[in-house]
């Protein structure tokens, strides 16, 4: 007599290995988000040692010259001298030696040069946001995983099998966690100075183009 299997078992096995496939590349993705965590950790904290602070007083200040200045070559110093990232003396420098086009171009310029500036901020956040987000459910998917075949162990009396289930699920969720709280941090704290930074660029370029305008 031949014994048929259900079509519920097939699916089951076919669950069953997709999900067993699965704990090797997850357990590698959240080695190598791991990985990236610490070596992003590193540049938040090198780029704030290498970071130019610059407070709302000295921004007023800066706005202040530039609209008093009398001549370009005079607001072409004003900004060379400007205690300010060297990023923004180039874009406003770029804005600067626009000023022999149209002021309808100009600003198109000025337009352009913010939306390239905030493009790269956000590709430099778009790693950590990943991690931020996928980090924790490599760590979920990485606990569920082996606790099929512990589970199964446990009901076998193989208690060596599931307590190395056991492990392998706290790692992974240790793992995950920690990789997407440090992305998170990294994240926040990189999005603040480049909001700062954007609205800083934006009110100097802003001071800089009335003033071309007048010159």
């Amino acid at each position: 007599m031949v014994t048929t299997v259900p079509g519920s078992e097939y699916l089951t096995s076919s669950l069953n290995a997709i999900s067993q496939g699965l704990q090797i590349p997850v357990v590698v993705l959240l080695l190598i988000f791991a990985l990236i965590s610490i070596i992003m950790l590193g540049g938040l904290i090198s780029e704030y040692t290498s970071r130019v602070k610059v407070s709302v007083n000295k921004i007023e200040k800066l706005v202040f010259n530039i609209s008093d200045a009398q001549s370009l070559d005079e607001v072409k110093q004003i900004v060379e001298n400007a205690r300010i990232p060297k990023s923004q003396k180039l874009v406003l420098m770029k804005v600067i030696r626009a000023n022999r086009l149209t002021k309808e171009a100009r600003q198109a310029l000025a337009r352009k040069l913010i939306a390239s500036e905030e493009e790269g901020f956000q590709k430099s956040l778009s790693r950590s946001d990943i991690i931020t987000r996928i980090g924790p459910t490599l760590g979920l998917m990485g606990t569920l995983i082996p606790m099929g075949p512990g589970l199964a162990a446990l009901g076998a009396g193989d208690i060596n099998t599931l307590a190395n289930s056991i492990i392998v699920a706290f790692d992974t969720t240790v793992v995950g966690i920690g990789s997407g709280a440090v992305a998170y941090f990294v994240s926040k704290v990189r999005r603040s100075w480049y909001e700062e930074y954007l609205t800083n660029l934006d009110v100097l370029i802003d001071a800089l183009i009335d003033k071309l305008d007048h010159l």
